[in-house]
């Protein structure tokens, strides 16, 4: 993309504004999301507050960006009460009921959406219909501020209350037994969780939102271990992706914002996965593939002593394919080659191997190693 062709006026601007910060609350509360392993709340949470935007503008009659993400961040918050209170209560598991939540919250929340546009001629102008999958182009300059100001309060508490939601999140039982108060600590995070997702209601919508809760997190927990490290890589993700995403679809016509962004989240987490180191599926076919040589090698010198111990009054006996065969697998000659290379076997005549003085020595040491790996296991 030719950044220097692109006209930053005023229509382009706000919406980059607004998806940086929606990308960096969203990505950071989306890491403790993932972690406690409460993805789907993402999608629950953002469903849930379409009632509370058009009860909003019942109420209120105005479309007043603040007022709507009040009544945004009120729905969502209660509809993460009840899930709470029916897990509490109740043998229904945690996804059944954010599943029955998000059915039951959308659906009135559509109901009250065909009531009002109806009733209120000024109900489409007002762009309720538009939180459904979002319309970062329409953003103006006092969203941008509301969305500053509480992404600004969502991680100066997040801050505040770092130890008590890393512990909160990987040892809760820890956390309980040393007198902190993890019912009131659970709400702070939801209710957090709940600001981010509302935040970015406008720009990415119901449908989407959850994506920018989750995807960053899913793509930094590939590259890290530590928390820190996860929070910031999220963050950086889900900006990134709201930049190239509202970037690109400003140059192309009729390329919606919210898909967009989505589609750039997506291909974060493709290479992620595909590439992160450790964990991603290039590293881990690498890494079985040098086992895989690495066990071969093993195999092939201890096979090579034992069959040279079969013959004490030949050192110098060569060994074919032939009698390497039964004990052997995968391309012999391959693996003989690379004994070779590194200077412990040599071939006597076509395809016949016998091991070097190097490579007895080694042969016999990575036999002690095998023999004590399996007295470890048997004491185990």
């Amino acid at each position: 993309m030719n950044l220097k062709g692109i006209d930053f006026d005023y229509t382009l601007r706000m919406p980059l504004y607004g998806v940086t910060i929606i990308g960096i609350v969203a990505g950071g509360l989306g890491t403790f999301a993932l972690l406690r392993k409460q993805s789907l709340l993402g999608d629950t949470i953002s469903h849930a507050a379409l009632p509370g935007v058009v009860l909003a503008f019942m109420i209120t009659g105005t479309k007043t960006p603040i007022n709507l993400l009040i009544g945004a961040i009120i729905a969502g918050w209660v509809g993460t009460i009840i899930i709470g209170a029916i897990i509490r209560n109740t043998r229904i598991k945690e996804d059944a009921a954010m599943g029955v939540i998000l059915s039951v919250f959308f659906g009135f929340g559509l109901i009250l959406l065909t009531l009002v546009q109806k009733r209120w001629p000024d109900a489409r102008q007002a762009g309720l219909h538009q939180f459904l999958f979002g319309s970062a182009t329409n953003m103006l300059e006092q969203d941008v501020w509301v969305m500053m100001t509480l992404g600004s309060i969502t991680l100066l508490t997040l801050a505040l209350f770092w130890k008590e939601f890393k512990l909160l999140t990987f040892d809760p039982d820890f956390a309980k037994t040393i007198g902190l108060p993890i019912r009131s600590l659970d709400i702070t995070l939801m209710t957090l969780i709940v600001i981010a997702i509302a935040i970015g209601l406008q720009t990415v919508g119901v449908v989407l939102m959850s994506a920018m809760l989750v995807a960053p997190a899913a793509a930094a927990r590939q590259w890290t271990n530590r928390l820190p490290v996860m929070l910031l890589l999220s963050s950086s993700f889900g900006a990134i992706s709201g930049i190239a995403g509202t970037l690109t679809s400003s140059q192309v016509s009729k390329l919606p914002t919210g898909p967009t962004i989505t589609i750039f989240l997506t291909i974060f987490v493709l290479v992620s996965l595909g590439f992160a180191k450790e964990r991603g599926l290039a590293w881990q076919w690498l890494r079985r593939r040098r086992n895989r040589r690495k066990i071969q090698i093993s195999t092939a010198l201890v096979t090579l002593l034992h069959l040279e111990d079969s013959h004490p009054a030949d050192s110098q006996h060569p060994h074919s394919l032939q009698s390497l065969q039964a004990s052997l697998y995968g391309d012999i000659p391959a693996t003989m080659e690379r004994l070779i290379t590194s200077g412990f076997a040599v071939e006597t005549s076509l395809q016949a191997w016998r091991l070097t003085s190097a490579g007895q020595t080694e042969a016999r040491d990575t036999l002690q190693t095998m023999e004590e790996d399996l007295d470890d296991r048997l004491v185990h």
